[in-house]
């Protein structure tokens, strides 16, 4: 988190950390939208026995809800550069809040997959709002860190949620649970809209530091029509990597507390632990990930090369689980998940950085909103799939295959589309 900027050979100026306040405004919002998203995995036995649930009616919420992911990021894109980050935030915030609570109240796998329905299309804006504030807020060479850390509030949600949720569940019911968190987390919506503003409309930003954002050369902030963007090779190089990859996060997210159970007995009240474990290596990975490819810029390295390499070593680290179901120790496999799960935070931090690498700002917002609409119906595949496996053979390898080999191929569709990174050619009416 610097804060001095070199002006000249060997002369600094400070430059002020403001920004980084702004980061730990997404970082919070971050982990409050993966306290809510993670529940229903933490809960899913307990939901399975109360409600009676098989694996493929699990299945079936989960497809609900990355389906209005997939419609939600697609209008968020667009909504946050049009009426831009503080309110395009705002209005997801709620929204998924409202959706979150609301599941306290269900008593159907219908009503249940209604209520996460309306819970993804809210939730789908986290990201495209986030990342356009970013993108407002921070220079090209600090961008895949500030999102890295951001990031990492996903996995400081995930972390909370094994810990938080199972203590509120066994003292006041799973219902109570919804309620309870999503109401405690109405306090950063009045954090965000008093804090957030654009940087030269925040008074409390100095000149230095409004200079360091603005370093690089300015482009017209003018929304883009999709139909120009869909035409690009540069979009559908990140839409790909978002293809094969998010549906694997989402395996993680939802599965891993069931397989954790199955696998080793655990249940309510023992896998807090080793989901913690395996979160707090993905929180690493997240701001690593950022950190290495930022350094490899600064050291001279090509955007191409930097975003390339680390999300190839990345995609080595995935690897070893693909023997993650034949580990009969508990530890070794939270390891080998932490690892793999790191890697993804790691991988996704330089994936999300290409928007704002390719793009002008006026069409980040939209690109990332087409990216996560491509990942969200990967992710509907998945899950379908998911609940096939796990019913008809009941043995998650199938699952953990797909995981240990969706990593090179989103980096391959990467290089394929965008083989030096070069900033998309878009035609501005």
């Amino acid at each position: 988190m610097a804060n001095e900027a070199a002006i000249a050979p060997g002369v600094t100026v400070k430059v002020g950390r403001y920004r980084w306040v702004i980061v730990a405004l997404l970082f919070t919002a971050t982990a409050i939208n993966y306290v809510d998203r993670q529940m229903i995995g933490v809960l899913k036995p307990t939901l399975s026995a109360d409600l009676g649930w098989t694996e493929t009616d699990f299945a079936n919420v989960i497809f609900f809800f990355q389906l209005a992911y997939a419609i939600g990021y697609l209008g968020f894109g667009r909504i946050v550069d049009v009426i831009g980050a503080r309110f395009g935030y705002a209005v997801a915030f709620v929204i998924w809040t409202v959706a979150h609570m609301a599941h306290g109240g269900v008593y159907s796998v219908t009503q249940f997959a209604m209520a996460r329905f309306g819970l993804g299309i809210g939730e789908a804006g986290n990201f495209p709002a986030g990342i356009k504030a970013v993108t407002e807020w921070f220079p090209q060479k600090e961008r895949a860190f500030a999102i890295g850390v951001f990031n990492a509030g996903a996995n400081i949600g995930a972390i909370i949620t094994p810990l938080v949720v199972p203590v509120l569940t066994l003292a006041y019911g799973w219902r109570m649970a919804f309620v309870i968190t999503g109401a405690v987390s109405l306090i950063w919506l009045v954090a965000w809209l008093a804090i957030y503003r654009r940087p030269a409309e925040q008074p409390r930003v100095s000149p230095e530091e409004l200079a360091y954002i603005q370093q690089d050369p300015a482009d017209p902030v003018v929304p883009i029509p999709w139909r120009k963007l869909l035409g690009l090779r540069e979009t559908w190089a990140y839409a790909l990597g978002k293809f094969f990859i998010d549906p694997i996060w989402w395996f993680f997210l939802f599965w891993l507390p069931g397989f954790l159970g199955t696998r080793y007995g655990l249940d309510l009240k023992t896998f807090g632990p080793p989901l913690v474990v395996i979160y707090l290596l993905s929180d690493v990975g997240s701001v690593a990930g950022g950190w290495a490819s930022s350094k490899m810029i600064r050291a001279g390295r090509s955007v191409n090369y930097a975003r390339k390499m680390t999300m190839l070593i990345c995609a080595f680290a995935v690897v070893p689980i693909f023997w993650s179901q034949s580990i009969d120790s508990l530890w070794l496999n939270v390891l080998i998940i932490g690892i793999a799960t790191a890697a993804h935070q790691a991988f996704s931090a330089n994936l999300y950085t290409l928007p704002s690498d390719l793009f002008p700002r006026g069409a980040v917002g939209s690109v990332i909103g087409i990216g996560g609409t491509v990942g969200a119906i990967g992710g509907m595949l998945m899950a379908k799939y998911a609940g096939f496996v796990l019913d008809s053979i009941g043995s998650y390898t199938p699952l953990f295959a797909v995981a240990g080999s969706a990593y090179f191929l989103a980096l391959l569709a990467v290089h394929l589309l965008s083989p030096r990174l070069a900033p998309a050619k878009v035609a501005i009416d």
